[in-house]
């Protein structure tokens, strides 16, 4: 897979550009702050609906516009799709393909399959537990896009249910007589059953997935630091011991009545959290209570690695999706953004390996001697300019 072309306009600090790489290695060079790491931002956008820099879509409109479209030509098997959003504050965004409009943007997933590796990664080994989850589900969505709509209507019982729990409680601290509090308790088992549903599927997606995972992230830590403790991963789930062992195999081959025993289990662990829900006003059981474990030796990484390990952990993370997304058939799109200064030179020699071999890759860079002598780039030069109007970028 490869992008032959693609276009921002109002993107960041782009008012306009449009780029065609093609195969091999592509490599933006300039100073920091001038735009270089926008254009992966926005092809990362195209393939995930997220940033890897910020949580909201306002800062993605470069300032004064209404409005930052991005769009690509992707090239798959000699098959061409062309993918276009709209990115709007406020409102919803537009996405189109092959110039037809689509109903909603998450129609586009799968088309464009990337993995970007960032300075930002660092976060999925000492972030908060929000991080590796959001790793998860990107990686699971770019491989089953269908469960990008499992996702969504979770989150959408999700707040509903969290409202509720907030009208019982304060209703129940008031004595329980309130109209509100009583509609409140008694369509909540309603609610509980929906929750249960769509985070049985959405938890046994993850957990066949971190379970395609293991072994890619194990030998891709082996293969960076061979000196260091094994690497391992583990996914941790609120259901605690509700959750039949059995489904946490990393082997196990899954099926469908897998899915419902799950969601027995989670109506299981609502009803034990029931009450510490209503004293609290917050849903405490499901997907998005849960946690990527990331293990060297017998330690969590998290507090006991060093700098050198969580570098090596997050880049392995990164390196075991581009295998599994590989095992799919196509490779996705590497693209890896001024991540070559942050490494030393077994970690840089691991990751250009990676590089030379993968169909496409984006790199960007401030100083031309971090990327690797063997990785032959062709370059584009990455300047700011000042206008009246603001501030842009450009590519000489």
């Amino acid at each position: 897979m490869f992008v032959r072309k693609f276009t921002l306009r109002d993107f960041r600090s782009w008012d306009g550009v449009t780029l065609e790489p093609g195969p091999g290695i592509t490599l933006f060079l300039g100073p920091n702050g001038h735009g270089k790491t926008n254009l992966l931002e926005a092809l990362g956008y195209l393939a995930t609906l997220s940033s890897h820099r910020v949580s909201t879509d306002a800062p993605l409109i470069r300032a004064g516009a209404a409005q930052a479209q991005v769009g690509a030509v992707v090239v798959n098997d000699g098959r061409e799709l062309a993918v276009d959003l709209e990115i709007n504050d406020g409102r919803a965004n537009r996405a189109r393909m092959n110039g037809s409009p689509l109903r909603r943007p998450r129609e586009i997933l799968g088309v464009l399959r990337s993995v970007l590796f960032a300075p930002e990664d660092l976060s999925l080994v000492r972030g908060d537990p929000g991080d590796r989850r959001r790793f998860l589900d990107e990686l699971l969505c770019s491989r089953i896009p269908r469960m990008a709509a499992v996702k969504a209507d979770y989150e959408k019982v999700l707040r509903q249910r969290s409202a509720l729990l907030k009208t019982a409680g304060g209703a129940l601290r008031r004595g329980g007589r309130s109209t509100d509090g009583a509609s409140a308790l008694a369509t909540l088992d309603v609610w509980d059953g929906h929750l249960a549903a769509h985070g049985a599927e959405l938890l046994a997606g993850r957990l066949r997935l971190v379970g395609e995972l293991t072994d890619h992230v194990t030998q891709a830590y082996r293969d960076i630091a061979p000196e260091s403790r094994p690497a391992s991963i583990r996914y941790r789930s609120s259901l605690g011991a509700s959750m039949p062992p059995e489904l946490a195999d990393p082997r196990r081959e899954w099926v469908r009545e897998d899915v419902e025993v799950l969601e027995a289990s989670f109506l299981s662990e609502l009803a034990v959290a029931r009450q510490r829900e209503i004293d609290r006003g917050v849903c405490l059981v499901g997907p998005h209570r849960d946690d990527l474990d990331l293990v060297l030796g017998d330690q969590p990484a998290k507090g006991f690695a060093s700098h050198g390990e969580s570098w090596s952990f997050a880049l392995s993370l990164r390196l075991a999706a581009f295998a599994l997304l590989r095992t799919d058939g196509t490779d996705p799109v590497l693209m890896l953004d001024d991540v070559f200064a942050e490494l030393d030179r077994k970690r840089r020699s691991a990751l250009a390996a990676v590089a030379a071999d993968a169909e496409q890759v984006l790199i960007t860079a401030a100083v031309a001697e971090d990327v690797p002598a063997e990785l032959d780039a062709a370059r584009f030069a990455v300047a700011a300019v000042e206008r009246p109007d603001g501030r842009t970028s450009t590519l000489g």
